[in-house]
């Protein structure tokens, strides 16, 4: 007797090159920030530094609120922020409350990751005019569909039909 093989359904994936184009424009701006003074840094962190920039000191809280992500993911971030000597926490409003803090080493090279930041845009906006569907047109026009009808529910409407849900 045979063992039953089993399919891998992640073989299978309609958006993965969508995310592993994102991966690989974030390994380029990585690169930049490696060429410059700016160093090793995360991307992926610098849309707080910069909101933290502008706004000043936040909680967590008000951290995730600014940018649109949960308590959890910023926290993790800001773990991560910390570890690399980019923000430190300061006693907040009252005992129970800290807010998060860049350091010298991020107010010394906020003013570049801005500059980024603008050329990372100014550059989406050139790759956009290339093409003849912009993403940014497609999220609008995925984000209209969902409000239409959820993920979830065309989710749960195609696991009605699957007998290894049931």
């Amino acid at each position: 007797m045979t063992a039953e093989r089993h399919t891998d359904p992640t073989e299978q994936s309609i958006w993965r090159p969508l995310r592993l184009l994102l991966d690989a424009m974030d390994a380029d701006i990585a690169r930049l920030y490696a060429e410059s003074r700016i160093g090793a840094i995360k991307p992926s962190f610098v849309m707080e530094l910069l909101r933290l920039n502008a706004r000043g000191p936040m909680t967590i809280t008000e951290l995730a609120e600014s940018v649109g992500r949960t308590h959890s993911a910023i926290s993790q971030k800001v773990s991560g922020m910390r570890a690399a000597g980019l923000v430190r926490t300061a006693p907040g409003a009252d005992a129970r409350t800290k807010k998060i803090v860049l350091t010298a080493r991020a107010r010394k090279i906020v003013g570049q990751l801005a500059a980024e930041w603008r050329a990372t845009e100014a550059a989406v906006t050139q790759l956009e005019a290339e093409i003849p569907y912009p993403l940014s047109r497609v999220v609008a026009d995925i984000e209209n569909a969902l409000m239409r009808k959820s993920f979830h529910d065309r989710i749960a409407n195609n696991l009605r039909g699957d007998s290894e849900w049931n």
